[in-house]
């Protein structure tokens, strides 16, 4: 843990150093690049890139880029990488086989954790820096060594992902392999199951060491225990004591007798993207989702076969062009191969839930003490948490003497009030919550500046922190399977006094789910709806009635669709504005 630790303070320090200022040629990114989903999530990417780099968080000199995917069918991450290959081709001509490039990929809508979807999942903010650190300046710092060190070509990481690693003092990853090359991760089998896991060549006689170069025969995309035992890829400790391994993601390696190595980042060199570009243009436009990882690296080294193209059990819908398309890629790539860096002394962790995000920023001592997340970032409160196991955690927020919240519970870009109680387990999000009130233990809570015919308005999302948004059914006769914290949704209905119809749901009437279900309050100001959705929540909670009929309501998918980045951008920055002013005068009290 120490050694994670002061190797990541260092990147941090290292990039720290670079925020606001011209870099070098070779020092840094020639382009930093971040896919959206549609042009609104492309917009909203743009205006938050645009204020960082105003206010000088990131280093300069850099071309940072937006990319947008076509409309239309969703083509997934794979598709998203040859969409952004065609763009830089586009912008650059040839100039971009000169380039290292970060392709971060931030398109999806993070119905998983909502809070991430308004802005996006790369502009999640974290408990620590000032101002606050979001995934965007952490995955510059934790890769800040990585461009002097590289070929020109392309390093494709996610948005919500974090990969801790520590070497020795002589040692330097490395990208300047012709192919694909990929970090490795030890982690349990249990793990495994959940990750893309290497089949690396026959195990060395030599000493396990915190960095090693190794080549993968082959690599399985979320493969069941027994594949990874016949396919030999389980490992096991060579000449390593039990506590040098690694435990990643929230609990990994609790077996240290035998593990296996997963996926996080990949890199391709020029060579390898070019080829896909040529390939993408000729198939263009796509019509079904390509998994980068999946897809790509599955049809890598010399063990791969093209029996994976056609097994869609990992995937969310199975389109008639998916195993075509699969096999199209793998003859390809074939015979490319797969590169493997394998960090020994490094841990993964994923922030793409809410029950992930609120164990790593409230419960888990192991996170906290290596990224140095606090539990108090940027805010104003009349008093310290008290430290425990589960604190709550309170990031770049204004909390007023009298109000409370609980432990394990997260509150962002938030005002609370004197008479205000946040129960355990609770996220709260952009909202100011001024009158008298109580979360209850469990909730979520997020609002949302809307803009609708040129009206400014707002409206706030709640609901419970286990509820499934995914959920959907296809017919209005099968909504009760849907739950609103724990209540069937016929029985919320009643208590809002709506009735069943079509027009209870936005979107596609043959996916209905709560993330399409019109039951938020639209406002015109930003208490109102923070009032209003407070009561639509525990209404249900004490079964008591509270009616819909008279406002004009909208679902999660169209808050998105809707919001107004201006709006929720200046609301932080006045509590930004805020938060500086009473650090100031703390400081000039003697």
């Amino acid at each position: 843990m120490a050694a994670l630790r002061e190797a990541m303070l260092g990147r941090l320090r290292k990039f720290s150093q670079l925020r606001g200022k011209p870099v070098a040629a070779g020092e840094f990114w020639d382009v930093v690049a971040i896919t959206a989903a549609d042009e609104k999530q492309e917009l909203a990417y743009k205006q938050q890139l645009s204020a960082k780099l105003n206010r000088k968080e990131l280093p300069l000199g850099v071309q940072y880029h937006v990319f947008v995917d076509p409309p239309g069918t969703k083509i997934g991450n794979g598709g998203s990488t040859l969409c952004f290959l065609q763009c830089l081709e586009s912008l650059y001509g040839d100039t971009w086989s000169s380039f290292t490039v970060l392709l971060i990929h931030s398109g999806g809508y993070s119905q998983r954790l909502p809070n991430a979807s308004v802005l996006g999942k790369i502009f999640t903010a974290l408990p620590f820096g000032e101002p606050i650190y979001q995934m965007l300046e952490l995955k510059l710092a934790m890769y800040i060594d990585f461009p002097s060190r590289m070929r020109p070509g392309i390093l494709v990481t996610c948005a919500d992902d974090i990969e801790l690693y520590s070497l020795g003092q002589s040692e330097f990853i490395v990208f300047d392999q012709p192919g694909f090359t990929a970090l490795a991760h030890p982690c349990s089998l249990a793990v495994g199951t959940t990750h893309g896991v290497f089949v690396l060549d026959s195990s060395t006689s030599l000493p396990q060491t915190d960095l090693e170069y190794r080549q993968s025969h082959r690599f399985l995309h979320k493969p069941s225990i027994e594949e990874m035992r016949q396919c030999n890829a389980v490992q096991r400790p060579r000449n390593r004591g039990h506590q040098d391994m690694a435990s990643g993601d929230t609990a990994c390696l609790q077996f240290p007798s035998e593990y296996v190595y997963t996926d996080s980042v990949f890199y391709m060199d020029h060579k390898s993207a070019r080829k896909l570009l040529d390939f993408y243009e000729k198939v263009s436009p796509l019509s079904c989702e390509i998994d980068a990882y999946g897809d790509f690296l599955q049809a890598l080294g010399p063990g791969a076969t093209v029996d994976y193209t056609r097994n869609t059990s990992n995937v969310t819908s199975q389109e008639s062009q998916l195993v075509h398309m699969r096999q199209s890629i793998f003859h390809l790539l074939k015979g490319t191969s797969l590169n493997v860096v394998v960090l020994n002394n490094s841990k993964f962790y994923h922030l793409g839930t809410i029950e992930e995000y609120l164990f790593h920023f409230t419960s888990d001592s192991t996170l906290k003490s290596e990224l140095g997340l606090q539990s108090v970032a940027f805010s104003v409160l009349p008093a310290e948490p008290e430290r425990s196991s589960k604190a709550p955690c309170i990031i770049h927020s204004i909390l007023e003497a009298g109000c409370s919240v609980a432990p394990g519970s997260v509150v962002e870009y938030s005002r609370l009030g004197p008479e205000v109680c946040i129960g355990e387990n609770c996220i709260v999000s952009g909202s100011p919550i001024t009158a008298k009130a109580a979360l209850p233990a469990g909730s979520f809570m997020c609002s949302v500046s809307l803009k609708i015919d040129g009206r400014l308005g707002y409206s706030t999302m709640v609901f419970g922190v286990r509820d499934n948004l995914k959920s959907s059914v296809r017919a209005l006769s099968d909504i009760k399977a849907l739950r609103f914290f724990g209540v069937d949704f016929p029985s919320c209905l009643d208590i809002w006094n709506l009735s069943i119809s079509e027009e209870l749901f936005s979107g596609s009437k043959t996916c209905l789910s709560l993330w399409t279900a019109r039951i938020f309050p639209f406002c015109s100001s930003l208490s109102d709806s923070v009032t209003a959705s407070l009561n639509v929540l525990n209404a249900v909670k004490s079964h008591s009635p509270f009616s819909l009929k008279n406002f004009k309501l909208l679902s999660m998918g169209e808050m998105l669709d809707y919001k107004d980045v201006e709006d929720m951008t200046a609301y932080r920055e006045q509590i930004f504005l805020e938060i500086s002013s009473n650090k100031k005068q703390s400081a000039s009290i003697p």
